[in-house]
């Protein structure tokens, strides 16, 4: 209420003054101008019957002279009456000019505070909100009721072998419950088909039956599928896992990414934006989470009420391709299957990935791994093809060049 009183009071104050200047008659304490000019005429009136007295002057000019400044002396007296007598302006007109504008600056203040202000929001001091935050990270919603509240996914459209074949893999895995390769290429799939949930369930059970010896990737893993399968919503339960890798690994690209999420969700966008920028310094250009960072950096910058202007994170450094093609571990933690079933397995998983970057496109290092795996199927042939679409999309960079050039190596493709 306060705030509303000092407002109308300034709204009040300001069309006062305003209706003030409109209402006054333009009547000045300073001497008019014309009076000014009739006290020069009069000057010249004296000065054309010295001339003459002179003889400078010749009797004809002096009259002559003295008819002109008579008619400009009764020119400036009638501007002098007028001035004195009449109004600046219709005193009608300024009193509706007064009521309009009163009314359009009440009502423009009203109308802008309404779309940028936050009426019945109470003083928020910096104290408050970091008090706020803290309540909104400890009581916030925890990973099940995040997903209570999720729509239903829609059905992803894929091979119907494919979804065969994944069918296939969990009844494998419900008879193989001791087998963490299984889980783990089971959390794969899944993850593939949309279907978040089971595939971090997967991870986890994958994460278990190895005693956690894992590295830190696996745990960021589950956190991300935990992440997508709350619909971008990073609980107590995410937060856990990527603190853990963050307290492994401080530079690991994707947990800071989703760290500073996660400020953003609980109300210290400062700190959030403060984690993006430093890793937008430390690159590399074109990692996931780097792109993430600079779509979302923006927003985060207004809500910390940062001025941004755009980090422009460093070139990655060019290393050889490794050959960690999906295809080796599929074939491992598929080895019970029948042979023609693996196969088809892993040519399912190649195929998606081929047909994503047939109709999204993707990074060098996605069309390198595509390359690299049909190498393991020994489809050369596909791979030399699909290297050399890869080569006229990026051909100008460099990088992306020597990172095809390496796993054209990988599947032994000749130069």
């Amino acid at each position: 209420m306060t705030f509303w009183i000092l407002a109308a009071l300034v709204a009040l104050a300001v069309a006062a003054l305003l209706g003030l200047a409109l209402l006054r008659h333009r009547q000045f304490d300073a001497e008019p101008a014309a009076a000014y000019d009739l006290r020069v005429y009069r000057a010249q009136l004296d000065e054309v019957d010295r001339d003459q007295a002179r003889g400078v002057v010749s009797a004809e000019d002096g009259e002559r002279l003295r008819t002109e400044i008579a008619r400009r002396i009764l020119a400036a007296d009638a501007q002098m009456k007028a001035a004195a007598t009449g109004d600046a302006q219709p005193r009608s007109f300024s009193r509706g000019a007064v009521v309009i504008m009163s009314a359009a600056i009440v009502a423009g203040s009203v109308a802008l505070y309404a779309h940028l202000g936050s009426a019945g929001y109470g003083d928020l001091p910096l104290q408050a909100r970091i008090a706020a935050a803290e309540e909104r990270a400890t009581d916030r919603p925890s990973q099940q009721e995040a997903e209570a509240d999720m729509p239903p996914m829609p059905t992803p459209q894929v091979n119907p072998d494919y979804l065969n074949l994944v069918a296939q893999l969990r009844t494998t895995m419900e008879k193989r419950p001791e087998d963490p390769r299984g889980f783990q290429l089971l959390s794969e799939h899944e993850a593939n088909l949309g279907n978040f949930k089971d595939a971090y369930e997967a991870k986890q059970r994958y994460i278990d039956l190895q005693g956690g010896d894992v590295d830190g990737q696996d745990f960021m893993q589950m956190a991300e599928l935990m992440v997508l399968a709350a619909g971008g919503y990073v609980s107590p339960e995410a937060e856990d896992l990527i603190r853990r890798v963050l307290f492994a690994e401080s530079s690991n690209g994707m947990a800071r990414y989703y760290f500073g999420l996660l400020m953003g969700q609980i109300g210290r966008p400062d700190q959030g934006f403060n984690i993006w920028a430093d890793t937008l310094k430390h690159g590399p250009a074109g990692a996931p989470w780097i792109r993430r960072i600079e779509a979302q950096m923006p927003e985060m910058a207004a809500l910390a009420g940062v001025n941004y202007t755009p980090i422009t994170p460093p070139a990655p450094a060019a290393a050889p391709f490794a050959n960690s093609g999906p295809s080796q571990e599929d074939v491992a933690a598929a080895a019970d299957m029948a042979p023609e079933d693996r196969m088809a397995m892993i040519q399912g998983m190649v195929q998606q990935l081929s047909d994503r970057l047939a109709t999204e496109g993707g990074t060098a290092q996605d069309w390198a791994r595509l390359i690299a795996s049909l190498g393991v199927l020994g489809e050369k042939d596909r791979a030399a093809a699909i290297l050399t679409e890869a080569q006229g999309q990026f051909a100008e960079d460099t990088q992306a060049m020597a990172l095809l050039s390496a796993a054209a190596k990988s599947a032994g493709l000749s130069e």
